[in-house]
C-alpha cells in the first residue's frame, strides 16, 4: 500500500543535485591554458534534450524517497547509475558540438556544477549502499560503469580536448615515473612499518615495560607535523650521507627519497602496531587454553589460532596505514622525493588547477583501490573465521 514516508537524506541530495545544475556552470571552455575560458550550463552543454532526461530523473529519484514502495531504493539506485555513466558521455557531446577544429589548443575544463553533481552521486551512492545494505562486489560494479563509460568516449576521441588529458599528454612520460616512485615509497614504508611492528609487538608482549615507553613514543612523533618532521630529517641525513660513501651510493641525502622514507615509516609504525598488539591480545583466552588442550605448541597456537583470529583487525591497521601513506607521500614531494604531489604542487605554483588533478585524482584513485582491497581481505578472513566455528 502507498503511503507517504518521509526520507532526510536523499531528497537533500537529489535536490541540491538540481539546484547545481540549474545554476551553476558545468563545463568551462578554454581557448588555450592561459586564456580565460567561458562557462556553459549543462543545457548549453548537451542540449535541452538531455537536461530534460538529468532533471526527470532527479525529480523522479527526490518523489520515490516520499513514496512507501519495496522497490523505490533499487530504482534509485538504477537512476544514480545512469547518471554517473551520464557524466562522461555529456563531456564527450560537450567537446563534438563546441569545440571547431581550428582550435587546436582549446581545452574542457571540469565546471562546478560537474564537481557537485559527481559529490552527491557518490553521496547518494554511498547511502543507498548503507540502505539496501550491498556488498562490496555490487558497489564496485556500479562503480565501474562510469569508468566504462569514460573509456568509450575516450577511444571514441570525444574526450580529446578535456583539460586534464591535456596537462597528461604533455607529460605522459613524467606522469608515468610520478606514479612508479609514489607506488614505490608506500610500498616500501609499508613493508618496513610491517616488520618494525612485528619486532616491536613482540617485545612489548614479552616485556610489559616496553608498552609504557613504545606507545608514547609513536603517539608523540603523530603529533609532529609532516612538514616538520621532513625539516628535522635533512639536517642529520645530510651530515651523515657527507660522511659516508656508502650512504652516498644509495643517493641518501637530506632531501630526497631517504627523508621521505623514514618520515612515512614513523608515521605508519602507530597504526600498524596499535591494531596488531591489541588484535594479538584480546584473542579469547578460552580458545588459546582449548587449543593448548589438543596439545598444541605455543608456536602452533600463535600460527593457528591466534594469529588468524587476530588478521581482520591487523589488516585494518595496514589499510589505515597504507591510505595514510598515500596521502603523506604527496607532500613528500616538497624535499625532492618525487611522486605525484609534484604534480600537485606544480598546479597550485602556476594556478593550473588540471594540473593539480593530474596529480591528486590518482591518489585519490591509489586510496580508494588500497581501501577495497583490504577491506575484501578482512571480510575474507572474518568469514573463514565464521565458517569454521571459532567466536572471538
Amino acid at each position: 500500500m502507498l503511503g507517504i514516508r518521509f526520507d532526510k537524506v536523499m531528497p537533500l541530495l537529489t535536490g541540491a543535485s538540481l539546484l547545481s545544475i540549474w545554476s551553476l556552470d558545468y563545463v568551462n571552455l578554454q581557448p588555450n591554458r592561459i586564456l580565460p575560458g567561458v562557462g556553459y550550463s549543462l543545457q548549453d552543454a548537451v542540449g535541452w534534450w538531455w537536461m530534460f532526461i538529468v532533471t526527470t530523473l532527479l525529480i523522479s529519484a527526490f518523489l520515490l524517497s516520499f513514496i512507501r514502495l519495496p522497490t523505490k531504493r533499487l530504482l534509485q539506485l538504477l537512476i544514480v547509475s545512469l547518471l554517473l555513466v551520464f557524466m562522461p558521455i555529456s563531456l564527450s557531446s560537450f567537446a563534438s558540438n563546441h569545440i571547431p577544429e581550428t582550435l587546436t589548443h582549446a581545452r574542457t575544463g571540469l565546471g562546478a556544477a560537474f564537481w557537485v553533481l559527481l559529490f552527491l552521486l557518490v553521496l547518494m551512492l554511498i547511502e543507498l549502499q548503507q540502505k539496501l545494505k550491498l556488498s562490496r562486489l555490487i558497489i564496485c560494479l556500479i562503480s565501474i560503469l562510469p569508468i566504462i563509460s569514460f573509456l568509450f568516449a575516450y577511444l571514441d576521441g570525444g574526450l580529446e580536448t578535456l583539460a586534464i588529458l591535456r596537462e597528461y599528454n604533455a607529460r605522459s612520460d613524467q606522469f608515468h615515473q610520478a606514479v612508479k616512485v609514489h607506488i614505490t615509497l608506500v610500498s616500501g614504508a609499508v613493508f618496513t612499518s610491517m616488520l618494525l611492528a612485528s619486532c616491536l609487538v613482540a617485545l612489548m608482549r614479552k616485556v610489559e615495560a616496553a608498552q609504557k615507553i613504545i606507545f608514547p613514543l609513536l603517539n608523540f612523533i603523530q603529533t609532529i607535523p609532516s612538514l616538520a618532521l621532513f625539516g628535522l630529517l635533512i639536517a642529520p641525513l645530510g651530515y651523515l650521507a657527507s660522511k659516508s660513501e656508502w650512504l652516498q651510493a644509495m643517493n641518501v641525502s637530506g632531501i630526497g627519497w631517504a627523508p621521505a622514507m623514514i618520515a612515512l615509516i614513523a608515521y605508519s609504525l602507530l597504526p600498524m602496531v596499535r591494531n596488531t598488539f591489541v588484535a594479538l591480545e584480546e584473542v579469547s583466552s578460552s580458545i588459546i587454553e582449548a587449543a593448548k588442550g589438543m596439545g598444541m605448541s605455543p608456536l602452533q597456537v600463535f600460527i593457528q589460532v591466534r594469529l588468524p583470529l587476530a588478521m581482520p583487525v591487523i589488516l585494518e591497521g595496514i589499510r589505515i596505514t597504507t591510505i595514510q601513506a598515500i596521502g603523506l607521500t604527496a607532500v613528500a614531494a616538497l624535499i625532492g622525493a618525487g611522486g605525484l604531489g609534484n604534480f600537485i604542487f606544480q598546479g597550485l605554483g602556476q594556478a593550473a588547477m588540471d594540473m593539480v588533478l593530474l596529480g591528486a585524482l590518482p591518489i585519490l584513485l591509489l586510496a580508494l583501490v588500497a581501501d577495497l582491497l583490504f577491506t575484501s581481505a578482512m571480510a575474507l578472513f572474518g568469514r573463514q573465521s565464521t565458517r569454521s566455528g571459532v567466536i572471538n
